[in-house]
């Protein structure tokens, strides 16, 4: 007797969102989706579910794993250098049930697609039907609009990311517009942080900055000071090079001029550094700090815990670390650029050599 094959909706086939995302390759690993381990054993609870589509993400960003011309099929390319495995929706949420208790932050990152809004509301809806874990959003402004924001926010959804990047206006032309298959918006993609400070309020709404696509340090200390202003949240990334994408060849920033951002970012956001305390030379980068030697102590001791190189990520329910993200800014082989936990001792010895103080505030 033959029996008829099970008819596959079209998603299965193809394995698109919602029916199918992609996991970051170490929130497989804690959700033992994939085999691994971390080079230093660490908590890690901040899961990141990726979007997928056969045609991928429509925008074609200089400097993305996931431009729409980068060479070679979607679902083989990287995101922030990180491999991002596929599986299906239904699979992952139960693993988010199962390991509720060890999770801290859970996020769905969008990229520019027709369907992505409405596949974005379908899995938001699944995962907080089920799990209690905060969920942020990393929005695709070209997908949305006011009334799309609210609809996410009632959802489930308790906070709004938006991939910025680029901190003036002129690197995200050059970056993000003026590019094969560019037409992303400077100004849409403040429209959508408007709304969301709008919309979800206070410390709800986090701007990426990515440090090395061709701002200066005064660039990017103006936009900290605007952000902190209008109580919304600046997240540092270190641009690190995807091969084969028009950046592949494109230097990332020095670790003294990364260590020197973070550290900035945090006296700005903690200590109510003012902009009279930072000096630049001509060409924008920063020159000296004038702050007391005992504020950079207490920074790079016990004090702060070595917070101001962790990674920027959205916080747990009770204010913790809830998204750290290994691996986004530097190679497994690599020292730290931002730390997925505490940095120890040793950490901060060398953070303060790599900071090289002496030239900075002495």
């Amino acid at each position: 007797m033959e029996y008829p094959l099970p008819t596959l909706s079209a998603n299965e086939e193809k394995k698109i969102s919602p029916d199918y995302v992609r996991l970051s390759a170490a929130s497989a690993m804690v959700l033992r989706m994939q085999s691994g381990r971390f080079s230093r054993e660490f908590d890690f609870g901040g899961i990141n579910l990726l979007l997928n589509y056969d045609d991928g993400c429509l925008s074609d960003c200089a400097y993305c794993g996931l431009a729409r011309t980068r060479p070679g099929d979607y679902e083989e390319k990287s995101f922030i250098r990180v491999d991002w495995p596929l599986f299906e929706t239904d699979e992952v949420i139960e693993r988010l049930v199962r390991y509720e208790d060890k999770m801290t932050r859970l996020c769905i990152s969008m990229v520019t697609h027709g369907s992505a809004y409405r596949d974005t509301c379908e899995i938001t809806e699944k995962i907080c039907q089920r799990v209690k874990t905060p969920l942020s959003l990393l929005v695709a402004p070209p997908t949305l609009n006011r009334e799309r924001l609210q609809h996410l926010k009632d959802l489930g959804a308790d906070m709004i990311g938006v991939g910025l990047d680029a901190v003036t206006e002129e690197v995200f032309f050059d970056r993000r517009t003026n590019v094969p298959k560019g037409g992303l918006k400077w100004q849409n993609y403040w429209d959508i942080i408007n709304y969301s400070r709008e919309i979800y309020g206070p410390w709800k709404v986090n701007i990426h900055c990515v440090v090395g696509l061709g701002e200066t340090d005064r660039d990017l200390c103006d936009m900290f000071y605007q952000l902190k202003e209008r109580q919304i949240l600046a997240y540092l990334f270190c641009f690190n090079p995807e091969p084969d994408s028009r950046m592949g060849n494109h230097p990332k920033s020095s670790i003294k001029r990364w260590r020197r951002i973070q550290l900035v970012k945090h006296l700005v956001e903690n200590y109510d550094l003012p902009p009279s305390a930072l000096e630049f030379d001509e060409e924008g980068a920063l020159s000296r700090l004038n702050t007391p030697s005992s504020v950079i102590n207490r920074v790079l001791r016990t004090l702060d815990k070595g917070m101001p190189f962790m990674t920027d990520g959205c916080p747990g329910e009770n204010g913790e670390p809830g998204c750290t993200r290994p691996y986004g800014s530097y190679r497994p082989s690599e020292s730290y650029r931002d730390f997925p936990f505490e940095p120890e001792m040793d950490d901060l010895q060398l953070i303060r050599r790599e900071l090289m103080l002496e030239e900075l505030v002495g």
